[in-house]
């Protein structure tokens, strides 16, 4: 039986646990309005958050909305600074908890994880498997189900206070999506079953969090019971609502799927059936922005066309006052890392010339 916490409100609310949250809130976007208005009394504004938290008055506040295409537009919706420094406060004390049990080959938004250590595992599975499953799932983070989700983080937090928090945190982000999810009937539903509470606005780091915790059941269904009932899908690969299995056997990969679409269907989820398709692997897979091959990995196309959007971006942010100068190299360094160990020598080198022009402009 999974291990329950009980007295986790304490470590959360304490001094030490907001300032730490604080501190990371406000790394890298020190100049930005919202947290230069947090720093200006931040010791009064941090004691003031801790005091509503303690006595129970705690309101999450009205999101900024903002468009992307990353690649496809998304709307991200920011909470203010003062929530989102409870955000960081209350991952802190929940992701050591559940990190015990979320698997090895879950790579989104975790500690020594990523991009670059997902793409290198999935050129592991392509050296030892002669076939892959792609796959996603239909609107991921508008679809999540809230009680769902409060069931996978029950069997864990016990803490009444720490699951009031997270109540409040989800109910603020019920709507704060423009991806509207068709009504799905699953097995079992009646007709008020359009009407359960879902969705996750994406920008939240607690939504980040929460996907892992609601895709950890599925996670170990697929390392598991796939495995156990002899399916041989010894090898997969998530990062986030992408989806990699791998094997030798074409014909087990689409077995497989169809014991996939039962699991997720008990999570209220769907896989994308236009998006789902199994290829050798010794062709390169599409993955995470990436042409990822047997040996070596480059950028794709895509990736390239969200470089430049992103580019573009940030020079509407900064004609807007939206973003310094001293965000410029570190936005470089980032892409730098991002395209560290591909063969895109030369789109490295347009990067740094379309940040260089960007600085003598600005």
């Amino acid at each position: 039986m999974a291990k329950t916490y009980r007295n986790l409100w304490p470590q959360f609310a304490s001094w030490e646990n907001l300032l730490a949250a604080y501190q990371k809130c406000r790394r890298c976007k020190r100049y930005r309005q919202p947290a230069c208005e947090f720093d200006f009394a931040w010791e009064q504004n941090l004691l003031v958050l801790q005091r509503h938290l303690m006595a129970g008055t705690y309101k999450h506040g009205p999101y900024y909305h903002f468009h992307i295409s990353d690649p496809k537009p998304r709307l991200i919706s920011a909470a203010p600074f003062r929530d989102r420094v409870v955000h960081h406060a209350l991952v802190a004390v929940l992701e050591p908890i559940f990190e015990r049990r979320f698997l090895h080959d879950s790579y989104a938004c975790r500690v020594d994880k990523g991009t670059h250590r997902a793409i290198k595992r999935t050129q592991h599975f392509q050296r030892r498997f002669q076939w892959c499953l792609k796959t996603d799932i239909v609107k991921f983070f508008p679809s999540v189900d809230h009680e769902v989700l409060r069931t996978n983080l029950r069997r864990r937090v016990a803490d009444p206070r720490v699951m009031q928090l997270i109540d409040i945190i989800l109910e603020s982000g019920v709507g704060q999506t423009n991806e509207p999810v068709v009504p799905h009937w699953f097995p079992g539903d009646d007709l008020l079953a359009a009407l359960r509470p879902r969705g996750l606005p994406i920008g939240n780091l607690t939504s980040q969090f929460f996907a892992n915790v609601f895709l950890d059941p599925v996670d170990h269904f697929i390392k598991e019971e796939l495995i156990k009932e002899e399916l041989r899908i010894p090898g997969f690969v998530r990062y986030a609502d992408d989806l990699l299995l791998f094997a030798n056997s074409r014909q087990h990969l689409w077995e497989a799927t169809e014991a996939l679409v039962a699991r997720l269907a008990a999570c209220r989820l769907r896989l994308h059936s236009e998006k789902t398709h199994v290829q050798p692997t010794q062709r390169p897979i599409t993955f995470l922005g990436f042409q990822v091959g047997r040996s070596q990995f480059r950028l794709s196309q895509q990736g390239l066309r969200r470089f430049i959007r992103r580019t573009r971006r940030q020079r509407h942010e900064f004609a807007q006052g939206d973003f310094s100068l001293e965000d410029v190299p570190v936005s470089l360094a980032a892409w730098q890392a991002h395209l560290r160990g591909t063969i895109s020598q030369v789109i490295q080198k347009v990067l740094i010339r379309q940040h260089l022009r960007f600085r003598r402009k600005t």
